[in-house]
This record gives C-alpha cells, structure tokens and sequence, in this order.
C-alpha cells in the first residue's frame, strides 16, 4: 500500500507540474526566440528603408493593410498611405537617416528604439538639422511584417529642432 501511495503522490507531483508549465507558458506573451532573429531582420530592413529615400522600401516592411501613427495621431492606414507619409519626411529631409538603437522585447511587446536624423532641407524647409529619437510599438501580423505601429518621440523637441536646429554636444 505505501509504494502504490508513493506512485500516487509521484503522478500527482508531475501532473500539477505539467498543469503549471501548460498554464505559464499559455499565458506567457513571450516572444520565441526563433522570431526574434525575424523580427531582428525585419527592424534593421526598416531602419535601412527609412534611410533609403524609397518609400514603397518602407511601406514594404507593413503588411497590406498595415497602419502607422505618430503621436496617437490618426494612422496612416495601407501600404499607399504609409509610403505618402514616409515620401513626406524624405522630401522634408533628403538626407534622412534613421539609426536603429534598440530592439526590445519586454511581456511580449516589441518595442522599436531608433534616431532619426537629417538637414529639413525640402521645399520650404529651415535648413536646420535635427536629430531625434523615439521608439514604435509593434505589432507584427500573421504574414511576420508589421500590422500596426504606433510610433512615439517628443513633437515639441522636433519643432525647437526645425527652428533653431540640433543643440550642441547632443
């Protein structure tokens, strides 16, 4: 009787092991680590895009029905939209560069992390150059490119950038 309680309490143990296991992992928004070479990819494409005076290059990263905000401004919705946007900041700066700094993973976010810099030097620009960072929150869809990305930085450090130009030493 004491070995067949022994093999109860043993299946018990490893059956409440495995329903921990199951759980945690299901309730887990960790990214795999074989998608995370992808999404590794994917944001180093990005930064290049951008830098790429191609917009159709930087709506390519977003699936077809992809969306971009700034700011939590209304989103630039679709592959055509994304590249006017994208069009819009390569001719404000036909020198754009955008740096990624980062790519983080944190609870199952994806957090993009990059500077962008450039001389506003476009039709009716200041001649000013700026420098800028900011990071998007990614999600990635079905298809491993962007679904929506929620792009943030400080607006009124951008504007003080366009007037007076990139402060010395930063």
């Amino acid at each position: 009787m004491i070995g067949y309680r022994k093999v109860l309490i043993a299946r018990g143990a490893t059956l409440a092991m495995a329903v921990v296991l199951a759980l945690s992992s299901a309730c887990s928004k960790s990214t795999p680590l074989l998608d995370r070479a992808k999404l590794k990819e994917l944001a180093t494409d990005y930064a290049i895009a951008w830098s790429s005076q191609n917009p159709a290059r930087v709506a390519a990263c977003f699936a077809p029905t992809g969306s971009l905000s700034t700011n939590d401004a209304e989103p630039a919705v679709g592959r055509e939209a994304i590249a006017a946007m994208a069009k819009r900041y390569m001719t404000d700066f036909p020198d754009l560069a955008v740096k990624m700094d980062e790519l983080s993973f944190f609870k199952g976010d994806i957090d993009f992390h990059w500077t962008l810099t450039g001389k506003n030097t476009g039709p009716g620009g200041t001649g000013k150059a700026v420098k800028i960072s900011g990071y998007e929150e990614w999600t990635i869809g079905p298809d491993g490119l962007i679904a929506a990305s929620r792009r943030y930085y400080d607006a009124d450090e951008y504007q003080h950038q366009l007037a007076v130009g990139v402060p010395r030493g930063k």
